[in-house]
């Protein structure tokens, strides 16, 4: 299985919606986060239950649990690339509005990939 490509969503101000978010989580959530990211890209369509599952409408979840709380990252294919909307703590189901805002972002990316694509800049040593 050929590994997928994963994109992280930037809005049109030029922020990463899910790095301002992972920014101010723990670093024990942030790791767990960085490894769910990481088996999207290994597994692709094929991730299932339980690190990840279809919301609707084509927006699927990661799911990531530490100390009884229900984090979740929202993503979004486009061809072969997943691209990630955004996360969130989550307390019964995620909400509507979540679901709402990462398909706006799924049509704003379609429309224009490359002014959604979060560019990492490396650091030179």
């Amino acid at each position: 299985m050929p590994r997928t490509t994963v994109i992280i969503f930037m809005d049109t101000n030029g922020t990463a919606p899910l790095l301002k978010w992972l920014d101010v989580q723990s670093s024990k959530v942030q790791d767990k986060c960085i490894v769910k990211i990481e088996r999207l890209g290994e597994m692709g369509y094929e991730l299932r239950r339980p690190e990840a599952d279809l919301l609707r409408d084509g927006i699927y979840e990661l799911r990531v649990a530490h100390r009884s709380i229900q984090y979740r990252i929202l993503y979004f294919f486009c061809e072969n690339m997943a691209i990630i909307s955004h996360g969130l703590k989550k307390e019964s189901e995620v909400p509507d509005k979540d679901i709402e805002l990462a398909l706006k972002r799924l049509e704003m990316f379609k429309l224009n990939p490359q002014r959604h694509t979060y560019e990492h800049e490396e650091e030179i040593s």
